[in-house]
């Protein structure tokens, strides 16, 4: 009983101490992201990322990626527009996660400061930032063992990287909602749900856990590493496949966001998957141009070494707040149960 009450002690104190630094790790991160916006505006208004076509060149089709299935919409829209559209919804989903769900981002950074208890999910952006540099240390990993044995990761060839970048800042949209709420979503309300109103249909697709009657997570779990695997799998037998080391890193990504989707809910899993693609490609583009250098030459920059450097750091740290804040809410409930 008195070892128990000393672990929690412990344990509480070790990550209350973690709290000054990590706030700082995570007001960088945010920091960063914050001026990926204007960035993006730069490359895609004042570059010339696009070669021989500009933000006003007309697009004849929408293509999307849902559930594996690579789909064209007949729809005429111009590049710029796009853009604003979809800068506006992130834009969007940025200020709901700074201001919730139980505290808004200064004052759960105030609690980081002060040392207070379970900080770390009571704001969105900070849960964000957290699980995002998570993912980055998991990749980091992966593709380490992968080059070991020889398995390069290799994109699809891209025609002009204007249209790429705009590819993947929609595909946190698109694949958020082809994947996770579809594939995930619509089985934990088939099973879990026990009304069938329109209410509680997108309520539990916008949030699982929190809209849904769910005791424990096996089930939940089972569907979340399925679907990670399929989405690791889409990524290389989809029209535009990447190399088959992709799959490794896509499926751990999908797992990843597939947990965060389901107990924190879409927003939380969109603006993961839009840091993972249009955060750090913004940064890339950005230097390609500003230095007139290939996106391969961009990618291995010092600037994006450091950015790298600062995710893994953040990312680590994150681990090791999950494991402690895990093993002090096993013993919490011990005590609870011995009391």
């Amino acid at each position: 009983m008195s070892s128990i009450r000393i672990d929690v002690t412990f344990l509480t104190n070790l990550i209350q101490t973690i709290g000054i630094p990590y706030s700082a790790l995570v007001s960088i991160v945010f920091g960063l992201m914050i001026v990926s916006f204007p960035i993006g505006a730069y490359v895609v208004f004042n570059s010339e990322l696009g070669d021989d076509i500009d933000f006003g060149f007309p697009l004849e089709k929408f293509d999307i990626f849902i559930a594996g299935i690579n789909m064209e919409l007949p729809f005429e829209y111009q590049i710029g527009d796009a853009f604003i559209i979809l800068w506006s919804f992130f834009i969007i989903l940025f200020s709901i996660s700074l201001l919730g769900p139980k505290k808004n981002f200064l004052s759960t950074i105030n609690s980081l400061l002060s040392k207070e208890k379970n900080f770390i999910d009571s704001n969105y952006l900070i849960t964000i930032i957290k699980w995002f540099s998570v993912l980055v240390v998991v990749s980091g990993v992966i593709n380490f063992i992968q080059e070991s044995f020889g398995i390069v990761t290799q994109p699809p060839e891209s025609t002009n990287d204007l249209i790429l970048f705009l590819a993947v800042t929609i595909a946190p949209i698109t694949e958020e909602i082809g994947f996770r709420v579809m594939l995930i979503g619509l089985p934990l309300f088939a099973i879990y749900s026990y009304r069938s109103s329109f209410r509680t249909f997108f309520k539990a697709l916008w949030h699982p856990y929190q809209n849904l009657d769910i005791p424990e997570h096996k089930k939940a779990i089972l569907i979340i590493i399925a679907v990670g695997i399929f989405f690791g799998a889409a990524h290389i037998i989809s029209g535009e496949p990447w190399s088959n080391g992709k799959f490794a890193q896509a499926a751990a990504s999908g797992i990843i966001i597939g947990w965060v989707y389901y107990r924190y809910g879409l927003i939380s899993a969109i603006l993961i998957h839009w840091a993972t693609n249009y955060f750090i490609f913004s940064y890339v583009f950005m230097i390609s141009e500003v230095n007139g250098i290939s996106i391969d030459s961009a990618i291995s920059h010092s600037m994006i070494n450091t950015l790298e450097i600062i995710l893994v750091v953040t990312g680590i740290v994150s681990i090791a707040v999950i494991i402690m804040n895990f093993i002090n809410s096993k013993n919490e409930s011990k005590i609870t149960n011995t009391s």
